[in-house]
């Protein structure tokens, strides 16, 4: 296995998981499986690019700092590199490194002709001013100028970033070549060639894959018992559309706490109110406050973990009560803690499958982008829909198939499909 040594870290990892060991775990699980060549292997585990940029800065006060960026590229193999740029402080290239692998991965097992990508800043984004970010924002895509476009790699929002900086980066991509190129990014306003569908789309797909997994357990969503931890743009999002599906939303929460009812909370109520305080929860009428860490552990049908990373661990995962475990967020179980949901019987959808929905409606604004042709929101999410139920059926037949669980099964029809490209194209020179 890569060790983490290989790539040095930009601050300390949460509780000591190392995301780019994990990843390859997965992978080396994955390859196992389909009994694959060590030399692929070996191939598959390493990025293609890795690239540190330097960030100078002048804050309002007229001081200078200098930051670091980073933009991994994992594997162009099956298309252009595809992947999100975070803001936050937990950035570290580690972190980066693993995110861009599970991409090429993610992309892969819905069909979508892109290669993995993941880019960062350490920076918490709430003690900068707009027009600080603005100038961020830009000298790190000018920094990256020959390493993105829309058929290179194409950028979109992740942690600690939105529509907004998405136009900054097109608008900074546009300026240096001449012209407009709506495709360089996805995930920007709708404006400059943003898709209908996009904000809504990761939450909606893990909606889907959750519906269809309750089905295959004889259930619907309407009525089903869900806690939601994170109530940001995917937490809100999922939480609002199995609302509207007739789900119990038991719990939500975010970094502000959460909140519990047992006859279900009021999603819409409960946004309009998280809008009006800050994005914080605590005060919310009708409701107990409860701790994210007692989220996690509540009775319930589904839990969706749509914050960070490592929230279900060895510690913990003992006891975790939901009968599905849907991870809208990357990587929030660690290893152990996937060992344990699994002994315990309790079905995992993972990362790579349930947060899908969000590149594929960037696939559909980057083809929309590129041909200049601009589609309704009742397509788009038809085209979603398509891809997020074609995708979770061939895992769940990958998975009896081969008697395996969703996790693997994921892992192996994404690797698999990845090394068979690398096979039929061959090794270059």
């Amino acid at each position: 296995m890569v060790s983490s040594c290989e790539i040095p870290l930009v601050a300390p990892t949460p509780a000591h998981i190392c995301p780019f060991d994990q990843a390859c775990s997965y992978l080396e699980q994955a390859a196992k499986e389909l009994n694959l060549d060590r030399g692929l292997l070996e191939l598959l585990r390493h990025p293609r690019k890795v690239i540190t940029v330097s960030i100078p800065v002048k804050r309002d006060n007229g001081e200078i700092e200098v930051l670091a960026g980073h933009r991994v590229q994992h594997c162009d193999i099956l298309g252009p590199y595809k992947g999100g740029t975070r803001y936050h402080p937990a950035v570290t290239l580690q972190e980066v490194s693993a995110l861009a692998m599970l991409m090429t991965w993610k992309c892969a097992l819905v069909g979508l002709p892109y290669g993995g990508a993941k880019g960062g800043i350490a920076i918490d984004p709430k003690l900068y001013s707009v027009g600080e970010l603005e100038r961020i924002t830009r000298r790190y895509t000018t920094e990256l100028i020959k390493d993105i476009g829309p058929s290179e790699d194409i950028p979109a929002p992740d942690m600690g970033t939105s529509a907004r900086e998405m136009a900054w980066m097109m608008d900074t991509y546009s300026m240096n070549v001449g012209h407009a190129v709506p495709g360089v990014v996805t995930g920007k306003p709708i404006s400059i060639g943003g898709s209908r569908g996009r904000e809504m789309a990761t939450g909606r797909g893990t909606t889907i894959v959750v519906r269809e997994a309750l089905a295959d357990m004889g259930k619907s969503l309407a009525g089903a018992r869900i806690a939601i931890q994170g109530f940001g743009n995917v937490g809100a999002a999922a939480a609002l559309l199995m609302h509207q599906a007739g789900a119990k939303i038991i719990a939500v929460s975010n970094a502000s706490g959460g909140v519990y009812s047992d006859i279900g909370l009021d999603i819409p109520a409960l946004k309009d109110y998280a809008t009006q305080n800050h994005k914080s929860l605590v005060g919310y009428p009708d409701a107990v406050p409860i701790s994210n860490a007692e989220l996690l552990t509540l009775p319930c049908d589904v839990l969706v973990p749509a914050a960070l990373e490592n929230q279900i661990t060895g510690k913990n995962a003992h006891q975790v009560e939901a009968k599905i475990v849907a991870e809208a967020a990357n990587g929030p179980v660690t290893l152990e803690g996937n060992e344990i949901l699994e002994a315990k019987g309790i079905v995992v959808l993972p990362d790579i499958l349930a947060n899908a929905g969000g590149v594929v409606v960037s696939y559909l604004e980057w083809v929309q982008g590129l041909s200049y042709v601009f589609w309704d929101e009742e397509r788009v999410n038809k085209e979603l829909e398509l891809l997020m139920v074609q995708a979770y059926r061939q895992v769940m037949q990958q998975s009896q198939q081969r008697h395996i669980p969703l996790r693997l099964a994921a892992y192996t029809l994404g690797v698999g499909r990845v090394a068979q490209a690398l096979h039929d194209r061959g090794l270059y020179p």
